[in-house]
């Protein structure tokens, strides 16, 4: 009976360590406009522990990553965009952040979608 119960509790924490991915890729939308946006989103993302790769397309607005579940989320991530200037689901930039932006970069502002943002870098 101990041995049936030892296995039961080992299968348990297989189980919970097995529905959270190593490698997972995840996807979604961030506010931006350049290259200058591309490389801030970016590096604030590959900065949290648990992200091992960050990718964001200034046409697409798509942003990609490769994480480890067991030490990142999506929220996770979101909420530290948002804390460098860049909206995404649920998570909005502070406007004290997103004031200090270069003009480029502002994406609230309509009028900096037919700006040229291929040649910024930062």
């Amino acid at each position: 009976m101990k041995t049936t119960l030892i296995t039961c509790i080992a299968l348990f924490f297989m189980a919970i360590g097995h529905s959270q991915d190593k490698n997972k890729t995840v996807s979604f939308e961030v506010k931006g406009n350049c290259g200058m946006c591309k490389t801030r989103i970016e590096k604030a993302a590959v900065k949290l522990k648990g992200v091992k790769f960050a990718t964001w397309n200034s046409e697409t607005k798509l942003f990609e990553a490769i994480i480890d579940e067991r030490k990142v989320t999506i929220p996770n991530i979101q909420k530290r965009i948002a804390e460098v200037g860049h909206d995404s689901e649920g998570f909005t930039a502070p406007d004290s952040v997103y004031n200090k932006l270069p003009d480029c970069c502002k994406y609230r502002d309509p009028s900096t979608i037919h700006m040229d943002h291929g040649n910024h870098n930062q």
